[in-house]
């Protein structure tokens, strides 16, 4: 309701002034009864004032109670949408405020759920709400119009509205803990499809599918149990309220029939009192729906709550501290460690010199990524100190993420660059001509992840992005795995053309690669184990001599395998 507190507010008032004017209605009853109906059986002629006013008395409560009723519904709806809107905007703020680490440790797919399944559940409640707070108005002055029409009925009438919510809060607690269940499983199986769609080219790849379809199968079936058995209790709920207001009619009429034999009260008594109860019956049902969704949203509610009351952790860009211009990178005894594990790296001293193209060669598992991370602010440093002269980092993924959008937002990201920023950026990527030879250029739109280009085009288009935002560190994770050596050995000399603007690390694994940067870094078991240039540690270095022999070694089977493809 603080969500959305002016149009949930106006909602209650209009429901308050139904639940008035239906307690009302059962005046209009009685004088048509007393003052129309029963004369005229009675052999008198109709008392056209009696009938004028009667008529006017039930047709201008009616007119105010429809009144209330669209109020009602009309402001409950915008009151929970908005709600709605408000928790999802909320929730997708405090996510995007979590550092990449707190990202790395929660499902998409959970995420997802949490954002649009449980949000949704989380505000069903608001709807119902109005009408149910106006319930609680119909019985209190339902509850008084009873008992001054005739005590000993009236005292029956009152006696069995707390049982009829007696039979809602039995079943709003035996079904709490089947929606708590049943929503916990939802987002299960919404985190395993989507990661399950995210790789379907390893399932398809693999073969895969009845495996995964068993799998989410499995998921699938434990939601189904949770709602089956959430449904068996509101069935039976369902059940026994339809049953106790017809089985309390009839115990109403009985008793009545008696009073009015007994001139305890009139016919036009009894009619209003059984009229009364007759529409008292369906907004207690609406307590009821009220109390059988406040378990579901309550389940939706705790996991909205679990991300929006997190504690914002500290994001690791905030601990990088300054270097000066002439060497915009100092890393100096940095440790990373992932989780409670062994430190990945231990140590590490590095600075790099301004405009200087720096390789970081490595054997697989020595920490090369992570050390790309740590400069880039995306992994905590557990110890030491990590100082840039720029915040205007670009780091550039081995597998390069492309939204399904056009090429253009692909590299601006939505933000302002000029045209003229636009293609240098793409030339120096080695990319121009590529986007020139689409039928629509930079307004290509391309299909989910980048689907339609190849790997080495999703790469040049992931460093014509860094370099389009203005990056003035470049780091490089092995981005140019996916090229020929020709379009690497461009792209390269290309951004060694940026010396005065751009300083650029980058993880090679190509002998060719490695030769051209003007200085190389060794990592070895997450330590510097070496660096200086190429033909100096290939004079000086065992470790990387063998480790550029091994690297020969791969690209020679390499080349051969590819050779041994063609027809």
């Amino acid at each position: 309701m603080g969500l959305a507190p002016r149009p949930f507010a106006v909602a209650v008032t209009g429901a308050a002034v139904f639940a008035v004017c239906t307690v009302a209605s059962s005046l209009g009853v009685r004088w048509m009864v007393d003052r129309v109906i029963l004369p005229r059986f009675a052999g008198a002629d109709i008392d056209e004032g009696a009938l004028a006013a009667g008529a006017a008395i039930v047709i201008g409560i009616g007119v105010v109670r429809a009144t209330g009723i669209v109020v009602r519904r009309g402001f409950a709806g915008m009151a929970e949408w908005r709600a709605a809107e408000r928790l999802a905007h909320g929730l997708l703020a405090r996510m995007s405020a979590q550092p990449v680490p707190w990202h790395r440790r929660h499902m998409v797919g959970d995420l997802v759920a949490r954002c649009g399944v449980d949000v949704d559940v989380a505000v069903g409640v608001m709807a119902p709400m109005p009408f149910s707070s106006s319930v609680v108005v119909m019985v209190v002055a339902a509850a008084g119009f009873l008992l001054a029409t005739d005590l000993v009925l009236g005292g029956i009438a009152t006696a069995l509205l707390p049982a009829l919510l007696a039979v809602n809060l039995v079943y709003q607690r035996r079904i709490d803990t089947h929606y708590v269940d049943a929503q916990r499983e939802l987002g299960l199986l919404s985190e395993a499809v989507h990661e399950s769609f995210d790789g379907v080219v390893v399932v398809k790849a693999f073969g895969a599918e009845d495996r995964e379809t068993a799998r989410l199968a499995r998921i699938a079936g434990r939601l189904r149990d949770a709602q089956v058995r959430a449904v068996a209790v509101r069935s039976t709920f369902e059940a026994l309220l339809d049953a106790t207001p017809s089985l309390a009619n009839v115990l109403l009429l009985a008793v009545g029939a008696l009073r009015v034999r007994d001139a305890a009260m009139t016919l036009g008594d009894l009619a209003s009192v059984l009229y009364l109860f007759t529409l008292l019956a369906f907004p207690l049902r609406i307590i009821g729906h009220l109390l059988s969704e406040i378990p579901h949203s309550l389940a939706g509610w705790r996991r909205v709550v679990e991300v929006v009351d997190a504690p914002i952790e500290n994001d690791p860009r905030a601990s990088i501290g300054t270097a000066d211009a002439a060497t915009p990178v100092v890393l100096s005894g940095v440790e990373v460690a992932h989780g409670a594990g062994a430190p990945v790296l231990r140590g590490v001293d590095l600075t790099l010199s301004a405009g200087s193209t720096t390789a970081l060669v490595g054997a697989t598992g020595c920490g090369k990524t992570t050390l790309l991370h740590a400069i880039a602010g995306l992994v905590p440093v557990s110890a030491g100190r990590v100082g840039l002269a720029t915040p205007r980092v670009g780091l550039v993924f081995q597998e390069a993420f492309l939204f399904a959008d056009s090429l253009r937002f692909n590299i601006t990201l939505g933000m302002q660059v000029s045209e003229t920023a636009l293609w240098d950026a793409l030339e120096v990527a080695d990319a121009a001509e590529l986007v020139r030879e689409l039928d629509n250029g930079l307004d290509t739109t391309l299909g989910e992840r980048g689907s339609g280009l190849s790997g080495g085009q999703r790469q040049r288009i992931a460093l014509a992005r860094a370099l389009a935002l203005g990056a003035e560190l470049l780091l490089l994770d092995d981005t140019t795995s996916a090229l020929d050596a020709g379009t690497e050995a461009r792209v390269l000399a290309n951004l060694r053309g940026m010396r005065r603007t751009v300083t650029t690390l980058v993880v090679a694994s190509r002998p060719s690669t490695i030769a051209l940067a003007d200085e190389v870094v060794h990592l070895r078991d997450g330590r510097v184990a070496a660096r200086g240039t190429h033909e100096s540690l290939m004079a000086r270095h065992r470790d990387y001599r063998d480790l550029m022999t091994a690297f020969e070694t791969e690209r020679g089977a390499e080349r051969a395998e590819m050779r041994g493809a063609r027809p």
